[in-house]
């Protein structure tokens, strides 16, 4: 079955005046059009296509790659907006519509929107929802604490940052425990710092304990070696002090700077700062 939205390994079937058609060993076939046919081919020959919905809704593929799949998150780019809605730049001809109803906020041409790309079954056409909450279920967790995460930074929040946990789940990083900036549809590491009994999630862009300390003493000897073998910061530093020079927080601090003194890399020189040795 030929899956719309999705990467399909093809068969050539036939070669003719639009293009190539292909084919699923089923009943199902596709129009290659001519502009992504490749310069050598034989009838038989399997190829890997994306497939979605042309401007006369028929199933066509291509071998360019969208910026965003059926199932997936990404921040993309609106073009335009009509009277039915708003159109994204994916990286194909045909434009992803989103129709108001799917919209968190009123899309403006040319802003940039987190989005989830879904098959709507009442058109059964490709749309996109900036709603992404409601692609998103902490009902029955499939993370644990401590577990490493995929992230996607989802949208500002009082306490801190929404975050998409491996697509699935919603998360939060605290504001204390932010770092580094953060944009809307950032990917990056993180770990499941706490589960609470609601499962909601409080998510670490640090490893949690020990974890953390041989990472941030490699950081904080890479910062010492670019700096002439000296930084200015101690135990008793202001905490956004070590936060603007370090990304990391006091607490952080004070344990890594403790593991390189045991371990006679650096020197602490009190209310001045640490050395290398």
């Amino acid at each position: 079955m030929i899956k719309l939205g999705e990467y399909n390994t093809l068969e050539i079937l036939r070669d003719t005046e639009p293009g190539l058609f292909l084919g699923d060993g089923e009943e199902g076939e596709v129009l290659l059009p001519n502009r992504y046919v490749p310069k050598v081919f034989e009838i038989g020959d399997k190829i890997e296509v994306f497939v979605y919905l042309d401007n006369e809704e028929r199933p066509v593929a291509t071998t360019d790659q969208p910026y965003i799949k059926k199932g997936d998150f990404a921040l993309l780019r609106c073009n335009q907006v009509t009277d039915y809605g708003a159109f994204l730049d994916w990286g194909l001809v045909k434009e992803l519509f989103c129709p108001f109803r799917e919209q968190a906020f009123k899309m403006k041409s040319g802003g940039w929107y987190l989005v989830y790309c879904y098959l709507d079954e009442e058109s059964e056409r490709l749309v996109a929802s900036s709603k992404t909450n409601s692609f998103l279920d902490n009902k029955e967790l499939t993370v644990a604490q401590f577990d490493e995460v995929d992230l996607i930074v989802s949208h500002p929040s009082d306490l801190g940052m929404n975050v998409i946990v491996n697509k699935t789940h919603l998360g939060l990083v605290f504001n204390d425990d932010i770092y580094k900036d953060l944009s809307v549809g950032d990917r990056l590491k993180g770990i499941i710092k706490k589960v609470r009994p609601d499962n909601k999630l409080d998510i670490s862009l640090n490893q949690i304990g020990y974890r953390n300390i041989e990472p941030n003493a490699e950081h904080i000897l890479n910062e010492l070696h670019d700096n002439g073998g000296f930084l200015p910061l101690h135990d008793k530093s202001d905490p956004e002090e070590i936060k603007h020079q370090l990304q990391m927080s006091k607490k952080s601090f004070k344990k890594a700077i403790g593991t390189l003194y045991k371990e006679r890399q650096i020197t602490i020189e009190a209310g001045k700062g640490i050395s290398l040795v």
